[in-house]
């Protein structure tokens, strides 16, 4: 029996069809995407996994990163340009955020030094590697330094091809089979993403990248870019986005996130600011639906993302989620999610396709989750909202040469899964001392309802505190849909921030004011508000309604062991972002904070209710998603831990 009519026979007995894998979930025991599938469910037909064996999970092997094989000291003597001074103190390679993807029995991962390799699903041998060197560039983007989410795979049928993006601005394309570059991929398997992008600069800083993996549609690949925050000038790469030819490496269209002269939008960026403004970008992943042809794109801030007084007008299609036909890349439609944004509230994680019932009508819809705790909810199709969404007035700017936006879009359906804003209510009150202490901070800033704007950092005042912050809410992590219930479930996390600005200190600073953000807001060492502080929301997108909500954990052992709250009954606290995948029976989550042991759990919830019915102990922090996969009949869960170096570990049962 071959191979092949094995493993049909295996899918046959599961009830699971061997060809879809479009936007309604993984149904064939594969995992072709970073979420799944191409509209980004996170989602797996797999059941062999439950909760009466969840606990009986096992290691089945660990691979250690390549990366690891680099003596990094070494690596820093040959190439002077990883020393170079910013924000990122060293070469890390503990990044590894990238979800594999398995596919006919071999798992593909990208690593933060921008190298792929191909493994054998079921004994965890290295196949090949490929190594492009791009970290002979230097530190990719201020900020992140070295990071990947991972790459993409394609398949004419006969062909094979794996494509992913470089920190040094390069778009490559290696054989899946043998992992040699395609030599008839732009140049001996490279495109250089940098051509014709004003102000991208490959000379150490780096100021343009690619973290996220493409997305590739038919036979386009769809490219996105990670541009350097917390700039001094108000001159910056703009994030165009672009498809390429799958074969060739060709370019097929450009869509301007930035209008340029006679576009639609142009308008939006006042006293030409179009023209040297930049940003905008799709830093984080996208999703396409493959039927109708449409990739939907979630874009970033505008430069500089505190202050705007260089840019004024709304700034489409800055903080948008944008439809394209993927072969022309011309725009269907677009929502600005967020006006003339001084938040950094853009779309963090790739929109959620998934076809809903509402009043008894079929909808295709895409969601989009947002780090202000708001959930977009739009027909996928038409773009018309399902439910209403209202502009409501906001605070203004009181910023020199600013003007904010006068109202924001506000969904009436489904309610915010975060905190937001920031009153007296919801500071922490454990005890009247913890609520004196985040009193006493609190009346050094600003606070009030979210889009408070920014303000000036002065001897009385220092900034103004957000509410779910600029990296709480969902985040790059995104939510996941079942396809058969409707349910969105969504991560999130409530990590107040302080928004100030201030004179930027470099001589040659093209911007009035910079941004001095932090997130180091803790009265007596605690979090401000009350808990949660980590939470999973699931929301029933067929009425828009929030289903259940529960915190994603007991909390982090630095605050459940704070001497300030020893002697109290706590309830769960939850903490960070967990990274969930969904499949027929469970809904898996892996939490990125430890529990009293100083265990990281990889627990199996009820999708119904969120209750905890079955847990068990990863061997270190995870760091991307968990994914699941048949391997030889079998289903096996894949997930990158932390270590040195960090490692991809594989579990199945029994």
């Amino acid at each position: 029996m071959t191979t092949q009519i094995y493993r049909l026979l295996v899918l046959l007995s599961l009830g699971v069809s061997h060809t879809g894998h479009g936007q309604t979930g993984m149904t064939d025991g594969d995992w072709r995407y970073f979420g799944g599938d191409s509209g980004s469910s996170k989602y797996s037909a797999l059941d062999q996994i439950d909760a009466e064996n969840f606990d009986q999970l096992e290691i089945k092997w660990r691979w250690q990163s390549i990366d690891g094989r680099f003596d990094l000291e070494q690596l820093k003597s040959e190439y002077p340009n990883l020393l170079v001074a910013n924000d990122v103190p060293e070469v890390s390679i503990n990044g590894l955020k990238a979800a594999p993807l398995a596919i006919d029995g071999v798992l593909y991962i990208s690593t933060p030094l921008y190298q792929a390799a191909a493994i054998d699903a079921r004994t965890g041998e290295t196949l090949w590697t490929y190594d492009p060197r791009s970290y002979a560039s230097g530190i990719p983007i201020m900020m992140l330094g070295f990071s990947n989410r991972g790459l993409a795979y394609w398949s004419d049928g006969d062909r094979s091809r794996v494509v992913w993006g470089t920190g040094d601005g390069y778009l490559l394309a290696v054989d899946a089979q043998t992992g040699v570059a395609i030599p008839e991929f732009g140049e001996d398997g490279r495109v250089d993403l940098m051509v014709d992008i004003p102000r991208a600069r490959r000379q150490a800083p780096i100021n343009y990248s690619v973290t996220s993996s493409p997305l590739i549609i038919g036979d386009i690949i769809v490219v996105g870019a990670a541009i350097s925050d917390q700039p001094q000038y108000k001159e910056m790469p703009p994030g165009h986005v672009r498809g390429f030819d799958i074969y060739t490496g060709d370019l097929l269209w450009t869509f301007h996130t930035i209008p340029q002269a006679g576009e639609f939008g142009n308008e939006t960026w006042e006293d030409g600011s179009w023209e040297y403004s930049g940003h905008t970008n799709v830093w984080t992943l996208m999703s396409a639906d493959t039927e109708a042809g449409i990739v939907y794109l979630p874009v970033g801030s505008p430069t500089n993302d505190f202050y705007g007084g260089h840019r004024l007008g709304d700034n489409l299609f800055a903080n948008s989620l944008v439809a394209l036909d993927a072969k022309s890349g011309e725009r269907l439609w677009h929502f600005q999610m967020v006006h003339h944004d001084l938040w950094d509230s853009d779309p963090p994680a790739a929109p959620n396709l998934i076809d809903i019932s509402v009043d008894g009508a079929v909808i295709k819809a895409v969601a989009q989750v947002t780090k202000h705790g708001f959930v977009f909810v739009f027909d996928r199709i038409t773009g018309e909202p399902v439910w209403p969404i209202e502009e409501r007035p906001v605070p203004a700017s009181d910023v020199p040469g600013e003007r904010s936006s006068p109202t924001q879009p506000f969904p009436s359906k489904p309610p915010p899964f975060d905190r937001q804003g920031l009153g007296v209510d919801d500071l922490i009150d454990f005890t009247p001392q913890l609520r004196n202490a985040a009193l006493a901070l609190v009346e050094q800033h600003r606070t009030g309802p979210m889009f408070t704007p920014p303000s000036l950092l002065t001897a009385s005042s220092f900034g103004t505190i957000n509410v779910p912050g600029y990296i709480g809410g969902a985040n790059w992590t995104g939510a996941g849909i079942d396809p058969e219930s409707g349910i969105l479930y969504i991560p999130s996390a409530t990590i107040p921030s302080r928004s100030g600005l201030a004179a930027p200190t470099a001589a040659d600073a093209t911007l009035n004011y910079v941004r001095d953000v932090t997130t180091d807001l803790r009265p007596s060492g605690l979090p401000l508000t009350k808990p949660p502080y980590g939470r999973i929301t699931a929301i029933d997108l067929n009425i828009g309604s929030i289903l259940w909500q529960v915190p994603n954990g007991s909390g982090s052992p630095g605050v459940r062991n704070h001497p300030a709250l020893a002697d109290l009954e706590l309830p769960p606290l939850g903490n960070g972002r967990d990274q969930v995948l969904i499949t027929k029976s469970l809904l898996i989550s892996a939490q990125t904070t430890p529990n009293e042991e100083g265990v990281y759990p990889l627990v199996a919830r009820d999708k119904q209710t969120g209750a905890t019915l079955a847990e068990l102990g990863l061997p270190a922090q995870p760091i991307g998603p968990p994914v699941t996969y048949l391997n030889n009949g079998r289903q096996q869960l894949a997930i990158t831990v932390r270590g040195t170096p960090p490692e991809l570990v594989v579990m199945g049962l029994p």
